[in-house]
């Protein structure tokens, strides 16, 4: 059977759990002296204990070992159950600080290795250990020819009584090193997990903050960019109107001048109706704007004021749509309607179509004219795909052979509206294909 890795491992000690060991062990090595010189004076084996010089080496190895603990866990723990067994076999007078000394070291192998395997082995080969010797030392016991110690007589004697309490006591005790050495590590995974959950939160808060300033900032150059470059493009073809007359017409290039002055004051008056939006508390809200699907008919006025002959249709009954949406069809239809001024040539003329269903709304936008010899995508073009996807519906733009461009948005008004990915490229239903892509603006 192949054990995975575990996905989440525990932290790893740090200096401070480095020094608080190295105390430890310091202080449990002290104890262990302490403990071995009382214990030989109170005379624990009598007088066939091991000299103190003996007793200090095993202080020595039994508990300074264990400042190196959480490094080497399992290492550790042989080691100080070894050093044990080897100063209980030379009797050693030192019956406590050594017992405790097992316990860290047998404790910090389920609280600090990561291979759990590895761990449950060595705590199970310590275990079986020092009970087989309990069982060696107990069948020594009870068949060593003497009469000293405790009574043998009877099947409930106090020598069986007295090896009956060792063994609950090393059952309690290795049974309680173990199972708060797997508490302990359970509780570390728990900790380790939540500070990496903290960690990844504040992280995807980071990101969302940056998502959402970098939205606010596409918007902002949208909406910039809707308003502006239509005006500011009426107003190039206005004054070169007046340009091209102002000598030969003065009455006509002073009839330009004044819509180049209308298109400017048109273009401050929206500009601060943006600003007030930007400025209002509630991100969502579009009050600042009156832009509706009924201002098409001033758009296509305003578009045959500047040079390009439009015609509009409404097809289908007119369905209650949500008031987001009408300004995106209007501002796509703007954007349309400005670069087929732009770039479709002097001779152009446009067609502008808005169809209610029962499930969606559609507006087409198409012009005729030349058709760009180099095709990029601009700022227009991805903004007009914005505010498609921000409303839920489909848009398709791009060339026609025959001449001229075509902008199609669908957007689904029904009960039940989806909100499917922007389309990239289709077929037009009369053939053309078209393309996901459109002149600079």
């Amino acid at each position: 059977m192949t054990v995975l890795p575990p996905t989440i491992t525990r932290a790893p000690a740090t200096p401070a759990d480095r020094r608080a060991d190295l105390g430890l062990a310091v202080g449990l090595f002290v104890g262990a002296v302490l403990s071995a010189a009382l214990g030989s004076v109170a005379g624990f084996y009598g007088t066939d204990t091991a000299e103190i010089q003996w007793s200090l080496l095993y202080g020595a190895a039994l508990t300074l070992p264990l400042a190196l603990r959480r490094r080497y866990p399992e290492i550790i723990a042989v080691a100080v159950s070894l050093v044990f067994f080897i100063g209980m076999s030379a009797r050693v007078p030192e019956l406590y600080v050594g017992n405790i000394a097992v316990f860290i070291a047998f404790y910090t192998v389920g609280a600090w290795v990561d291979d759990r395997r590895r761990a449950i082995l060595v705590r199970v080969l310590i275990t079986v250990g020092m009970f087989f010797w309990l069982l060696v030392t107990t069948f020594q016991a009870a068949t060593a020819p003497t009469d000293d110690g405790l009574s043998r007589e009877g099947i409930f004697s106090p020598f069986v009584a007295y090896m009956l309490i060792q063994f609950l006591v090393n059952v309690a005790f290795f049974g309680g090193a173990y199972y708060m050495g797997d508490r302990a590590y359970a509780s570390a995974l728990q900790r380790r997990a939540l500070e990496l959950r903290t960690a990844e939160l504040e992280h995807e808060r980071e990101v969302t903050a940056a998502q959402a300033v970098a939205l606010d900032r596409v918007k902002i150059a949208r909406e910039l960019h809707d308003v502006v470059a239509h005006h500011v493009s009426a107003m190039g073809v206005q004054a070169g109107a007046a340009r091209a007359v102002i000598e030969k017409d003065p009455d006509a290039a002073r009839t330009a001048l004044a819509g180049v002055e209308t298109s400017a004051r048109s273009a401050l008056h929206e500009l601060r109706q943006l600003l007030e939006t930007l400025r209002t508390p509630d991100e969502g809200s579009t009050e600042g704007s009156t832009l509706s699907l009924d201002d098409l008919g001033e758009l296509i006025a305003y578009a045959e004021e500047n040079g390009l002959p439009t015609t509009f249709t409404v097809i289908g009954d007119p369905a209650p749509v949500p008031y987001v949406v009408q300004v995106n069809l209007y501002r796509i239809a703007q954007e349309a309607l400005t670069n087929a001024r732009r770039h479709a040539g002097p001779d152009a003329s446009a067609d502008v179509r808005l169809r209610y269903d029962r499930e969606t709304v559609e507006l087409e936008i198409t012009n005729t004219g030349r058709v760009a010899s180099m095709i990029r995508p601009g700022l227009g073009l991805v903004g007009m795909r914005e505010r498609a996807a921000a409303s839920g519906g489909e848009i398709e733009t791009g060339p026609r052979p025959r001449g001229g461009f075509r902008v199609r948005v669908r957007v689904p008004v029904g009960p039940d509206r989806a909100v499917p990915a922007p389309a990239t490229a289709s077929a037009d239903p009369a053939g053309d294909t078209v393309v996901d892509e459109g002149v600079t603006t």
